[in-house]
């Protein structure tokens, strides 16, 4: 058996296979992403088919497949919460034994005074959105006001969106660099989101410059450990964001899914040895909190068209994992994340087929596995299954 060189984590975001036991607790019940999406006549997923997606335990509502390319498993969040943040630093190899803070009635006016006074500008909105209908509702009052929309959502977020005519983006970055230490302590959300937007009411659109200032993860992280032991850590997407750059060697900035799975693909062809982490936000951004099942669906029949290339380029010493972070179930009322279990795919030459590794107990399996490849250490509550699937 060779060593591994490369192991590439590709996160779904949002991407469950179905409510937790807690899933009560977080004001969630029946919910099940990957059933939703299953439904629509626009999906159609073979590869991940093919390694075994449907043979993960209680994934029974799709055909199985008889002979399974690859090693699988249900992973359970142990973390409390159910937001992008939690979900990748628990994959990284941190339960966070405590929520982020949420705000589903909008910020405290101590923390709005002194927002106010660190960007000498008033404050518009402070409430809990959908980032689309906050520029429609206050982009006007903002054009000729010059305050800022500052709203949240059911994550622990922070988000400043302003026209770029009004706030050029860099000032933008800048309000929420002191967002960022403003909001601390108690007050420690897990992102604070630049949301720049352009064009004339009624047609206002956000555009690609989001920008998120993440808050430092709290404990050392499987990026962490790789990085100081000269191995490489890349970040496709918004890896880089969520960890705050944290033990980051490379980040690629994406503009979409197909943008990213293109990306990722181009990196088989870079020599290097260690970790290339990647999120695909569209599922989630896209499609989930916005309840579009046939969005959702046609965009995973393209992902898996594009890890068909992906698979095909991978070497004989690269393994391929993909997971998610939490579930954003389209058939769900409402615009939250959903409390679901998360699907683990495992392919690569050396990995064994067919092999379920059954429902485990935390993200951070992932973590301690990635570090037992390179035999290294990590502080975490996760269990390496290298052995099992190797």
């Amino acid at each position: 058996m060779m060593a591994i060189k490369r192991v590439y984590t590709i996160v779904l975001d949002s991407y469950g296979i179905g409510a937790q036991p807690d899933a009560a607790e977080f004001g969630d019940n029946d919910c099940n992403t990957l059933r939703s999406i299953v439904s629509s006549p626009l999906y159609d997923t073979p590869n991940m088919k093919k390694i075994g997606l449907f043979n993960i335990d209680d994934v029974d509502y799709k055909t199985s497949e008889a002979q399974p390319t690859g090693s699988f498993a249900r992973l359970q969040e142990r973390s409390r919460g159910k937001d992008t943040t939690t979900g990748h630093w628990e994959i990284a190899g941190i339960v966070s034994e405590h929520p982020l803070p949420t705000y589903p009635q909008g910020f405290p006016q101590s923390v709005i005074n002194e927002l106010e006074q660190a960007f000498n500008r008033k404050i518009l909105c402070n409430k809990t959105y959908s980032g689309t209908q906050v520029i429609e509702d206050y982009g006007q009052e903002h054009m000729k006001t010059g305050s800022l929309i500052v709203y949240t959502s059911a994550d622990s977020v922070l988000q400043i969106a302003a026209h770029e005519d009004i706030v050029p983006v860099e000032q933008l970055y800048e309000y929420c660099r002191m967002a960022r230490k403003i909001m601390s302590g108690e007050h420690a959300v897990g992102r604070i989101i630049a949301r720049p937007f352009v064009g004339t009411y009624p047609d206002f659109k956000r555009t690609a410059r989001r920008h998120d200032f993440s808050l430092q993860p709290p404990a050392e992280t499987m990026l962490d450990v790789l990085h100081k032991n000269n191995l490489a850590t890349i970040g496709v997407g918004k890896i880089s964001d969520i960890f705050a750059a944290c033990g980051i060697s490379k980040h690629i900035g994406i503009t979409g899914n197909e943008d990213g799975m293109d990306k990722t693909i181009a990196t088989l062809d870079d020599d290097f040895t260690g970790l290339c982490f990647v999120n695909l936000v569209d599922f989630d951004m896209q499609y989930g909190h916005r309840r579009d099942v046939d969005g959702y669906a046609q965009a995973a029949t393209v992902f898996d068209k594009q890890l068909g290339e992906f698979m095909a380029k991978m070497n004989d010493d690269d393994i391929l994992m993909i997971t998610a972070d939490h579930g954003c179930d389209p058939k769900a009322p409402g615009t939250d994340h959903t409390r679901e279990y998360t699907p683990l795919l495992i392919w690569g030459k050396q990995i064994k087929a067919g092999v379920n590794l059954g429902t485990r107990n935390s993200f951070a399996d992932i973590a301690a596995t990635v570090i037992d490849i390179f035999d290294l250490d990590l502080a975490t509550q996760g269990k390496s299954f290298l052995e099992k699937i190797m």
